[in-house]
């Protein structure tokens, strides 16, 4: 006869460990909602959705533009466009009726906006991560996401504070859409986009399978969630570039010289706890719900790559550069790109097109600098 194996108690076991999870991360949100408010609570748990959507369902956007570029695989770029677009159907209205609540991710278009997004498109194909993703691979245990992301935050926070000199450089008007018109506008100029890509794929690459129809959709629900409560689009960077700034403070920098960290905004905001700032809660949210997955699933991430010096060399400089760059550019691909579209904004569109064409150039870039891992 053959032996059985008592499969039980392991599987026991495992709905306890997963149950402990959940109630671990609800724990969290009730603290902070106790502690801060129940606004930032809930704030802390749109992050925790974005991150438990963007790693159990594999969306992301440095990975998609990749696979685009090598192999012509539009399917992660289409389901971006798809949650933009979700998302503005619902944000253009909601601006439009709420001009004193809520505001868009509007920026101006600039010398400094444009070569800092082809820089922030280069580098995070260097690291394989944008912003949301290296907060992301950091929470998941990815060791490229984990060196990169303090270097990130410590370039987030110079960016600002150089921003001033960068914009004088020049820049046009704000432009951003709006209405039923600026809405026709963003849906046609995603459909071409999609249209492009779907002309451009490899034969029989361009059905987006149904996971990232899902992310697309529960994206977009966090997105729009994070705009009502919070009352702005999401963003990443600026949170990074806070907990730089309050670190820098903490060791006695004067930040005074700063025109940026120096305003009354920001002043206020580097006294306060970062549980009150929207977007430090968020990126506390992706680092702990991608965290939150990678248990479920087992476990964090292997162990370290074997990647040459150079290439942990150029991860720290990669990782500063998409801090600094995307401060210069307004954003990354959640604030800029994501956000920026899903609310009228032109900078949007021209962030995506500069950065794209900085990705083309990091793909190639990458087996030069030794960032292909070795087997």
């Amino acid at each position: 006869m053959t032996p059985t194996t008592d499969t039980a108690p392991v599987q026991r076991s495992a709905v306890l460990e997963r149950g402990a999870l959940i109630a671990v991360g609800l724990a969290v949100v009730m603290a902070v909602a106790l502690a801060a408010g129940a606004r930032f609570g809930a704030l802390l748990l749109v992050g925790l959705g974005f991150g438990i959507t963007l790693e159990g369902l594999r969306f992301g956007f440095a990975g998609p533009w990749r696979a685009m570029i090598v192999r012509r695989e539009p399917a992660g770029l289409l389901a971006q466009l798809v949650s933009i677009g979700l998302v503005a159907v619902v944000a253009f209205p909601l601006l439009a009726a709420n001009t004193s609540e809520l505001t868009g991710a509007h920026a101006p278009v600039g010398v400094a906006m444009i070569g800092g997004a082809f820089v922030f498109g280069i580098c995070m194909q260097l690291v394989l991560g944008c912003g949301s993703g290296t907060l992301i691979n950091a929470g998941s245990g990815n060791p490229v996401g984990a060196v990169a992301l303090p270097f990130f935050a410590i370039g987030s926070f110079a960016g600002a504070y150089h921003i001033d000199w960068w914009i004088g450089l020049g820049t046009a008007p704000v432009v951003a859409f709006s209405g039923t018109s600026g809405l026709a506008i963003t849906l046609l100029g995603l459909a071409a986009v999609a249209g492009m890509a779907i002309w451009l794929a490899a034969p029989g690459a361009a059905r987006i399978p149904r996971r990232l129809w899902l992310a697309a959709i529960f994206v977009a629900l966090f997105a729009v969630g994070n705009l009502v409560i919070s009352g702005q689009p999401w963003g990443v960077v600026y949170g990074l570039g806070l907990w730089a700034a309050k670190g820098a403070q903490a060791l006695g920098a004067d930040l005074s010289a700063s025109a940026f960290w120096a305003a009354p905004t920001n002043v206020e905001r580097l006294g306060q706890s970062i549980l009150t700032d929207v977007t430090s809660l968020t990126n506390l949210g992706l680092i702990g719900g991608a965290l939150l997955v990678s248990l479920w699933r087992g476990g964090l991430s292997a162990g370290l790559p074997r990647l040459p010096a150079l290439a942990w060399g150029v991860t720290i400089v990669a990782g500063f550069l998409l801090g600094y760059s995307s401060r210069l550019a307004f954003g990354c691909n959640v604030g800029a790109f994501f956000s920026g579209v899903s609310t009228g904004s032109l900078h949007g569109w021209v962030w995506f097109v500069a950065a794209f064409a900085g990705s083309y150039w990091g793909v190639r870039m990458r087996p030069a600098l030794g960032l292909e891992a070795r087997a």
